[in-house]
């Protein structure tokens, strides 16, 4: 059975929404699509199969909409208005991506449906959100990136901020709306019986992409800065990709408990080929970034190792480099190309390809987002022509939604009051999910242990900028709102104590490295045997089977493996963004969508299941138009800056002060002939688009030498008040003198367990009826002990003595 099979959702959605929708359909649900005379825009969209521009040949469109009916309505008659409002009486989740007040102005608001379909689940998707003094802006995928701090952070330090030259800001609050919507799904069927509407802002979500930086300034730590293919910190570059024979690889060199060992087994082999001495293999790397830091080695010898390492790396090829990873335990990865991808043996034999008929031809798809052992996603069908379903669908008798309680009217309180998390997630994405969990309500206990680090408490920015494993802004943000646990599973006590959490539990996360559990006795085959309905959600780079199962590694080596670092940079340079660990800030979202889709599997049918979550497969999903034109017409993307392919002028440029820039993307003639008044340049006003593009490069120096006489804000607000898209590239400063968040509320401070307060990000959308609480960060080790132990699992003073007696809670 399909675990959404009851439920009807309606889209009202273009590309800013459409991925949303597809999810849902992946899980199960009847996703009808409504589409203007003509088609939805995003059938206008490139690339195209064979390059045929076409209504049924986008391959974009071929991405997002398979397995959805599609009708057609047009809603600027009365007719039809009411004809989509007969549809919404009986649907249980409307998705809309039309722009804020769009709806409204047709009679079609969040008030007028739910007044009269009070089950209503209705997500509003824009750039900026409902509301607040940016909700109407001019937005591209371009500028939404620039404002969500992400872009800040990618590319040379030398150039200007670069984006992923794939669309991804619409995609990133797209996956975020299904998870939001089966939060108020579960709330629903859980608690009330209604439905709520869901203010989501593509803004928002895209600050998951910047790692938690943009608290910086709050918490007096140095801001990020750009450090293509690799990190700064404190003014040290340390470089994570690496040029090699024929191509490029995601290196691990890092140093601490974690990671130190990975650093010396490479160096290990790098003396065994020849290419250093004795004396730096066997240098501390376990304490090297404190030697570094602290001046006792020179940076000038680091700079040395590099070398080494980098003329090593030059000797071998991707697949050398990728094969010894195994071999030797390195944190190694290829950084590949979307040939790559489709011909990866790992995703191949874990059944990742969906390869589907359309028309005269056989197309790849990556599938689906997980392995659910109880209830496998099928393949979706081709995506459906324009009103291909449009008779079949008004002809149909009324629907109900599905709603298995009595409303129960003015109910708010916590969306996910009742549910129980046992929560083994560490270092960002594993945490980043479940964090949006404790924000609704769920009830989660972290385990975490002094024995075993938590490698998020070492990342930056730190309060201070004191590197002490309380003060990482990091850890706090992902771990808010969970109560801690110290437990040293190495002792069999701890077990004991885990065994009765898991039977407490409704729900299991964790990851761990594949077969971690396993070696704690605590996989899924033995904690069904506990509780034979528990849900249990395994999360890591590439999944529990296949070839690259036993790979350790981290969201960068996912982000390489996966296709995002290969296109994104200057033509003329190594690939440079985006910045960090990004399938970390995107994989979350697919996570939560589907532990609450599991759960909802077990209210209708009291059914456990297991749960295989790839953070890397999952990722893929924001890709697919890249891979289908591999697929369909044999095209690697090159990089191109941040250059459009249909748009022109597309660029960031630089402004008024040190690394300020500001985002423009012209993208019709109108906003050129306004960009060209504000600019004072009447003799250019008159080129076309072709035009613009055949001399993109001359036209961005002349508005370069317009803005870099200018604040970025000046540039900015000068340009939205003339109908362009543009926004300035946001940097922690920028972020946290923002209106448009600061409107909502997204920068909290909040209780901490030994700095008093400090400043994390809030819930990215906005639930009408239960909205997120959020109070205090992320916990410190064994905060929650005795409250835990002795209330939720009612210990007695001296069973709680003697595990502390055991050094059990440590």
């Amino acid at each position: 059975m399909s675990i959404l099979g009851d439920y009807r959702v309606i889209e009202l959605a273009d590309e800013r929404g459409q991925l949303a929708g597809s999810v849902l359909a992946s899980l199960g649900a009847e996703v009808i699509t409504v589409e203007p005379p003509g088609g939805s825009r995003s059938r206008t969209l490139g690339p195209f199969a064979d390059d045929v521009v076409s209504p049924d040949t986008s391959l974009w469109h071929w991405s997002y909409n398979r397995g959805k009916k599609s009708i057609v309505l047009d809603l600027d008659t009365a007719d039809d208005r009411n004809k989509l409002l007969a549809l919404t009486d009986g649907a249980d989740i409307v998705i809309e991506a039309y722009g804020p007040g769009v709806l409204d102005t047709l009679g079609l608001s969040y008030e007028v449906m739910s007044e009269r379909n009070p089950a209503l689940i209705h997500l509003s998707i824009s750039a900026f959100g409902d509301e607040g003094p940016k909700a109407l802006w001019e937005a591209t995928d371009l500028t939404i990136m620039a404002s969500g701090g992400q872009m800040s952070l990618a590319g040379d330090l030398d150039r200007a901020p670069v984006r992923i030259p794939l669309d991804q800001a619409y995609l990133h609050v797209s996956s975020e709306a299904v998870g939001a919507a089966l939060i108020a799904l579960y709330e629903r069927q859980h608690n009330s019986g209604l439905g709520q509407h869901i203010n989501l802002s593509a803004q928002a979500s895209t600050l998951q992409a910047s790692q938690t930086n943009m608290v910086a300034s709050a918490i007096n730590a140095p801001p990020a800065i750009r450090s293509a293919g690799g990190v700064t910190i404190s003014d040290i570059y340390v470089q994570l990709m690496w040029p090699c024979a024929d191509g490029y690889a995601s290196i691990t060199v890092l140093f601490g408990p974690a990671l130190g060992p990975f650093t010396r087994n490479l160096m290990e082999w790098i003396f065994e080929e020849g290419f250093c001495d004795e004396a730096t293999r066997d240098k501390d790397w376990l304490n090297y970034g404190e030697l570094i830091f602290s001046g006792q080695e020179p940076v000038s010898e680091y700079d040395r190792v590099k070398r080494v390492i980098g003329e090593f790396c030059a000797t071998k090829t991707k697949a050398e480099l990728f094969e010894e990873a195994f071999v030797r335990r390195l944190l190694i990865a290829p950084v590949t190309t979307a040939e790559d991808v489709l011909n990866n043996p790992h995703l191949t034999e874990r059944g990742i390809w969906e390869d589907i008929q359309i028309g005269d031809r056989l197309v790849r798809f990556p599938g689906r987002m997980a392995i659910f052992s109880e209830t496998p996603q099928k393949p979706l069908p081709q995506p459906p022509t324009i009103g291909e379903h449009t008779a079949q669908i008004l002809s149909e008798a009324p629907r109900t939604p599905s709603v298995p309680i009595p409303a129960v009217p003015g109910r708010t309180g916590k969306a996910l009051e009742g549910l129980k998390i046992l929560d083994f997630m560490w270092v960002m994405a594993g945490p980043a999910g479940s964090r949006v969990l404790a924000d609704y309500g769920a009830n989660i206990i972290r385990i975490d242990s002094e024995a075993r680090m938590d490698t998020a408490r070492t990342l930056q920015p730190f309060r201070d900028d004191e590197a002490l494993p309380d003060n990482s802004a990091l850890y706090s943000n992902m771990n808010a709102g969970k109560r801690g646990l110290s437990l040293d599973l190495t002792k069999p006590e701890a077990i004991e104590v885990v065994h009765d959490l898991v039977q407490w539990a409704d729900v299991v996360l964790e990851s761990f490295s594949p077969k971690g559990m396993a070696g704690f006795g605590l996989d899924y085959q033995s904690l069904r045997k506990l509780k034979p309905d528990i849900v249990m959600a395994s999360s890591c780079i590439m999944g529990q089977t296949g070839p690259y199962t036993e790979l350790a590694g981290y969201g960068t080596m996912a982000a390489a493996i996966s296709g995002f670092f290969e296109p994104t940079g200057w033509p003329d340079r190594p690939p440079s963004g985006p910045f960090g660990a990004y399938t970390d800030y995107i994989s979350p979202r697919f996570l939560v969508s589907c532990v609450m889709a599991a759960v909802e599997h077990h209210r209708a049918t009291g059914q456990g299941q297991y749960i295989d979550f790839s953070q890397g497969e999952a990722s893929m999903q924001q890709l697919t138009p890249l891979l289908l034109d591999w697929t369909v017409n044999g095209r690697l993307w090159d990089r191109r800056g941040n250059k459009d392919n249909v748009h022109a002028p597309h660029a960031v440029f630089p402004s008024e002060g040190d690394d300020e820039w500001v985002a423009i993307a012209i993208t019709s003639d109108a906003q050129w002939r306004a960009l060209c008044e504000l600019m004072n340049a009447p003799e250019l006003a008159a080129l076309d688009v072709d035009a613009r593009r055949v001399n993109q490069d001359d036209l961005e120096k002349r508005i370069a030498s317009w803005t870099s006489q200018r604040s970025c804000t000046e540039t900015m607000a000068t340009c939205q008040a003339a109908g362009i898209p543009a926004h300035r590239v946001q940097n922690t400063d920028h972020c946290l003198d923002d209106p448009q968040l600061a409107h909502r509320n997204h920068f909290i401070e909040v209780g901490h367990p030994t700095q008093g307060t400090t400043t994390i990000e809030n819930t990215r959308f906005v639930m009408s009826r239960t909205p997120a609480v959020v109070t205090y960060g992320g916990p410190t080790w064994g905060e929650h002990n005795w409250e835990i132990l002795s209330e939720e699992l009612g210990y007695d003073p001296e069973r709680i003595a003697e595990l502390a007696i055991a050094e059990v809670l440590g």
